[in-house]
């Protein structure tokens, strides 16, 4: 039922709650704890394991290689909307059937880990390390793809949904975190990380008891007057593989600020090292890692696109799997398509680039137990209850002001690290500006998410959406290269001005002492440059807030009608 204007009417706060009962929302919080469980166990969690038994700061770096695959998953992510599993499509749905297949490799990986001794064994852990972090990616995309399609065009399902996701994938860092620690000095990591590969039964029970998404219609590739030529196709599959594997490499060298591999590339090691030292350099990385994944999506477009002139089969497929999906994404929003992935790639930038947030606490003067204990804890408890408050906004309010609010408030929260850099180490100022951060950034986080889904083109589930969450990140992971640096550099303008020293008259001693004097100014002035910084974080939500707002003047999204000139596809 719709008022007058044609929009939907607030429901009750009584309402609001039943929707988060319901069946596909339990289910949709154990595949949330599935999705999250993976990735912090092979990263890490096992980068703890592998220093406890010594082995080299250099050989565990290598690990991190592991992480690529969830930034690149939107490459085959196509393929999953396309490719059907023998019996297990039939019994489950399409949908279903990846995500059952996806954790059951996983659970086989976390078993074979357990089994496995990493001082005698380490090539074998990293390979079956791999193949985890593939199929976790794989669950990622599949997942995402069920929820999208189940949720189907209603928005409070989609912010239901996407709250239930956040919960279930908030909890799981937590749980593989902090449980194989606790085990490992008693039972050992193998039998931690057996538990582990148990724990992954709660996504499976979920996928059970999962609702069956509506019927996946594959869409049948036309080759149009190409004819088969099966020895030249083999050559040009070959030719195109190649290119997609360098544009690949190149686009996770770029995102993962990692360039090891091509390491094999360079005549000696001191020449590789010496690029490696600046690719990975917060004053010259960015300059190196944007221009990498740009060039890593210009090799992948072209990988894809027909040949001119000449219809080959592979072209054929490689267009209609890969090229179409994002093609109908634009020609469904047209000439706001831009602008909507603006404000995707905007809008969290302001949490995205608090990666000194760690280095802040300690240059405050706390313990690290009490960073951990407050973090750990207290942190996960906030961030629980900012998803909450974004899946009941957006289900009392519409997506349409839970878009402004979300970009509002994750914006301002920087703001509270602002005055808790005036406070120095007041365990109760940590607690609160830490808590105002994780509420909002899941606030944000769980109406990007529904926002995101929203857009969606039927059919094109997996690839659309896998590609909004792969770079939706980038602009904030590449401007968090230079946070370092504006710290610093703002600490530098300020020692010695009068205000300084007026601003942080009350701060305790022990903060920024050891810190300053190896910068070279005094304490206060390194507050300052924190206090500076936190302030220009928030300044960029405002970016956000703006691009929110003309986005939904150009495209309401809680009517489901778009501009004049725009027909949906």
């Amino acid at each position: 039922m719709t008022d007058k204007t044609g929009a939907a009417p607030k429901k009750s706060f009584k309402d609001v709650l039943k929707i988060f009962f319901q069946r596909r929302t339990l289910v949709m919080i154990g595949l949330g704890f599935a999705s999250g469980l993976p990735l912090s166990l092979i990263f890490d969690t096992l980068s703890i394991w592998l220093r406890s038994v010594d082995l080299s700061l250099t050989a565990i770096s290598y690990f991190s290689l592991v992480t690529f695959v969830y930034s690149l998953k939107f490459v085959w992510a196509p393929v999953l909307d396309r490719i059907s599993i023998p019996g297990l499509t039939y019994l489950m749905g399409h949908r279903r059937g990846w995500i059952l297949l996806s954790q059951i490799v996983i659970m086989f990986g976390l078993w074979a880990i357990s089994t496995l001794n990493p001082q005698t064994q380490l090539p074998l852990v990293a390979l079956v390390a791999i193949l985890i972090g593939f199929a976790g990616a794989t669950q990622d995309v599949v997942i995402d793809a069920w929820r999208i399609e189940t949720a189907g065009d209603s928005t409070d399902n989609q912010a239901v949904l996407a709250t239930a996701t956040a919960w279930g994938a908030r909890i799981a860092p937590f749980v593989s975190g902090i449980v194989p620690l606790l085990l490992a000095d008693t039972l050992g990591w193998g039998f931690a990380y057996a538990l582990m590969a148990a724990l992954m039964g709660i996504g499976v029970i979920a996928v059970l008891f999962a609702p069956k998404e509506a019927e996946h219609k594959v869409r049948p590739i036309d080759y149009g007057d190409a004819e088969a030529r099966p020895a030249l196709e083999a050559l040009e599959w070959a030719g195109r593989l190649l290119v997609m594997l360098f544009a690949i490499c190149l686009l996770g060298a770029g995102l993962t600020a990692n360039v090891d591999l091509f390491k094999g590339l360079f005549p000696s090691e001191s020449a590789f090292d010496a690029v490696k030292t600046v690719w990975t350099a917060r004053e010259t990385g960015i300059f190196l890692q944007l221009p990498a994944v740009l060039m890593g999506l210009g090799l992948l477009v072209m990988a894809c696109l027909p040949l001119p002139g000449t219809p080959t089969r592979p072209g054929a497929y490689l267009r209609q799997t890969f090229v179409v999906p994002i093609v109908a994404f634009f020609e469904r929003y047209e000439n706001i398509a831009w602008l909507i992935l603006a404000m995707i790639c905007i809008y969290r930038v302001s949490d995205f680039v608090l990666n000194v947030n760690g280095a802040f606490y300690v240059d405050l003067g706390f313990d690290l137990p009490v960073i951990a204990e407050v973090r750990k804890i207290f942190g996960v408890i906030m961030t629980m209850a900012g998803v909450a408050l974004g899946g009941i906004v957006m289900t009392r309010f519409g997506i349409k002001f839970s878009l402004i609010f979300g970009a509002i408030v994750g914006s301002l929260s920087n703001l509270a690290y602002a005055w808790l850099a005036t406070k120095g180490n007041d365990v109760m100022a940590f607690s609160i500006a830490l808590g105002i951060d994780n509420a909002s950034g899941g606030v944000a986080g769980t109406v990007l998410i529904a926002y995101m889904s929203s857009l969606i083109s039927k059919g094109y589930a997996a690839q659309q959406y896998a590609l909004f969450t792969s770079l939706y990140a980038l602009p904030g992971k590449l401007l968090a290269s230079q946070s370092g640096k504006i710290v610093e550099e703002s600490a530098k303008a300020s020692d010695g001005q009068s205000w300084v020293s007026g601003v942080f008259a009350n701060t305790p001693a022990i903060a920024y002492a050891k810190p300053a004097e190896t910068l070279g100014v005094s304490p206060q002035a390194l507050g300052a440059g924190y206090m500076l910084f936190f302030t220009y974080t928030a300044l960029i939500g405002v970016v956000a807030i703006i691009l929110a707002v003309w986005v939904i003047r150009a495209y309401d999204p809680d009517m489901k009608k778009p501009a004049e000139n725009l027909q949906p596809v």
